[in-house]
């Protein structure tokens, strides 16, 4: 069961341990038990049940590994073709299963995890194949960085969910740049029940990064940050750095026993920065778990 408002993923308090802010209370959402294990099960279902595509046709999609994992078992229980476009620095336990769950093709693009422009990168790929008059048509792509359907996923699910476990207590969302779909639709539905509660995107502190669907938009040309992203609905965006997200992630496995991905450590740090000057209750999204990053991790331990 992907998680809904009468279902919702958990949110835990990370403690005392690892917070030690007597004033802030913080929790993570884990989105991790979703099916395939990330908060893109969410999107990739929403844009899916609004996707015209026609017999024959195969699915294709840019992916850091999290959406194509998604589509791809949303397509197999379809019987949908699907070709997924990662880049080459995606984690290899991505690529594994993405190969486990039989996609067709597994495309891997440039080396950069953050590619400036939309022609760059497996993004650039994908919109080669679709737009190509070579193939006639073959390929359709919900592409999650200009579907609505992937804000919506998170205004009418994840955003109503937080209200409700947090009694509309919620004084800050934590979330990180990506396509842009989560800082959106839950950081919209939020300010519309409270227009106080400050809404904070992490990013990467440069486009050389190695944090797994994380996008730095800082210093983009307005023609190039993802077009489903509203900027007016965030309140302050903090950079961070690779080591910093992973050492966080480690901290918190061992202070709580709770893993998470690099992503998630990112936006933890930020958040432990946030709970240090001010008093309230902060939820962070935390997107999948560590198990996708062991390789990542390994540097590190």
């Amino acid at each position: 069961m992907i998680g809904n408002i009468d279902e919702p993923t958990p949110m835990v308090n990370v403690g005392p341990r690892f917070n030690p802010s007597p004033d802030f209370s913080l929790y993570v959402k884990l989105e991790r038990v979703n099916p395939l294990g990330s908060i893109k099960d969410r999107v990739a279902l929403s844009m899916i049940q609004h996707l015209d595509i026609k017999e024959g046709q195969t699915l294709v999609e840019p992916s850091s590994g999290n959406t194509g994992l998604a589509l791809a078992a949303l397509c197999n229980s379809l019987g949908i073709p699907v070709e997924i476009a990662v880049p080459e620095r995606v984690p290899e336990e991505k690529k594994m299963l993405l190969r486990l769950l039989g996609v067709q093709e597994l495309w891997e693009a440039d080396d950069n995890l953050c590619p400036v422009y939309p022609n760059e990168g497996a993004r650039g790929l994908v919109n080669g194949l679709v737009t190509s008059p070579a193939y006639a048509g073959k390929y359709v792509s919900p592409n999650q960085y200009e579907n609505e359907w992937n804000v919506m996923a998170h205004y009418m699910g994840t955003g109503p969910e937080i209200w409700k476990q947090t009694e509309g207590k919620i004084n800050y969302f934590f979330a990180g740049f990506g396509t842009g779909g989560t800082l959106t639709g839950v950081g919209r539905y939020l300010k519309e029940q409270n227009p106080d509660i400050k809404i904070i995107a992490i990013e990467p502190t440069r486009p050389d990064h190695n944090l797994p669907g994380m996008k730095r938009i800082t210093g983009l040309p307005a023609q190039y940050v993802p077009k489903i992203l509203d900027k007016s609905l965030v309140d302050e965006v903090i950079p961070v750095e690779d080591d910093a997200a992973y050492h966080t992630g480690i901290e918190l496995a061992r202070k709580t026993g709770i893993l998470v991905g690099p992503t998630t450590g990112a936006i933890l740090y930020a958040a432990r920065e946030i709970a240090k000057i001010n008093s309230g209750l902060g939820v962070v999204i935390s997107p999948d778990d560590a198990f996708k990053y062991l390789g990542n991790y390994a540097k590190y331990l």
